[in-house]
């Protein structure tokens, strides 16, 4: 069986959440519950459900991980880039607005 990890999104703020063994929601998957039976499996899409009810998170789902030497990966690119940001760099380079304003 895989192990699993729940995965949602804080609906305060959208950001990318994992549920942990305290019953919180965690910034880091590193942080997050692991489960690896039926049963704790069941309790965390129950906690899920729970967790959408209240509308403290969005899109809660079970996301297939596997245990590393160097900690928690998920296993598919979606889940990775929820786990590490964008697959692109986004911030300003120093040198486009010194050319542009040289135009």
């Amino acid at each position: 069986m895989t192990a699993k990890i729940l995965s949602a999104n804080r609906l305060i703020d959208g950001v990318s959440v994992w549920f942990s063994a305290n019953g919180e929601w965690v910034e880091t998957i590193q942080d997050g519950f692991i489960a690896r039976h039926d049963e704790a499996i069941a309790a965390l899409e129950a906690a899920g459900r729970a967790a959408q009810a209240d509308n403290r998170v969005v899109d809660a789902n079970l996301i297939d991980v596997e245990e590393t030497a160097t900690g928690i990966r998920a296993l598919r690119l979606r889940e990775r880039i929820r786990v590490d940001g964008p697959t692109i760099d986004y911030r300003p380079h120093p040198h486009a607005g010194a050319a542009h304003q040289a135009a």
